[in-house]
């Protein structure tokens, strides 16, 4: 285990791991506040794990992909809310909206490697921490009443099944994509 936030503890335990083809950055936290609440230490806290942690991990496993010349897919797992905005998550949607814009240009620079990168965008998911922020929150009301194909948490199995597919060569054509798995919220 390793604090991503720590940018030097997890160069440490990467050079620890043999050969990486496929990521997925999964790494993520939040903290609702409103916006004229929102202190220093959050921000940092928050961008520290949810980008500078996928920028760091991702140059570390292009970097020896580059060097044995094999090909490679990255997927960054982000959220709806890097597309739409949501009260009292200001720093969370300007986190994964920073991370998306990343997906893009990793695509645009890694590309010429032969390594595809592409983030997923899914809704609120029935995760530990989608548990704690909107269900114990009392948030998940809010889903009620929402403009959706269909208002629902999602399952991880359903995000699991995108990542597998923009990790198998069966997307082979696919790079710099930001994908929505929310029930259609962000057409919305």
């Amino acid at each position: 285990s390793v604090d991503l936030s720590d940018w030097h503890a997890t160069a440490a335990a990467l050079s620890k791991v043999g050969d990486v083809d496929l990521l997925v950055n999964n790494a993520g936290i939040t903290k609702l506040d409103l916006f004229g609440d929102i202190q220093p230490e959050t921000v940092d806290k928050i961008f520290a794990v949810n980008v500078k942690a996928a920028i760091n991990v991702s140059q570390i496993c292009v970097k020896t992909m580059k060097a044995r010349g094999v090909p490679g897919a990255i997927v960054n797992i982000s959220s709806q809310s890097g597309i739409v905005a949501l009260p009292e998550h200001s720093v969370y949607c300007a986190s994964k909206a920073a991370l998306d814009l990343l997906t893009k240009v990793m695509a645009l620079e890694l590309g010429p490697h032969n390594t595809r990168v592409n983030s997923v965008n899914p809704t609120v998911t029935n995760t530990a921490m989608g548990q704690a922020v909107w269900v114990a929150s009392g948030k998940a009301d809010e889903m009620e009443g929402q403009d959706s194909a269909w208002v629902r948490f999602a399952e991880p199995k359903e995000i699991a099944d995108v990542v597998l597919y923009l990790l198998s060569d069966r997307s082979s054509m696919v790079t710099g994509v930001v994908l929505p798995i929310d029930g259609g919220y962000t057409t919305c």
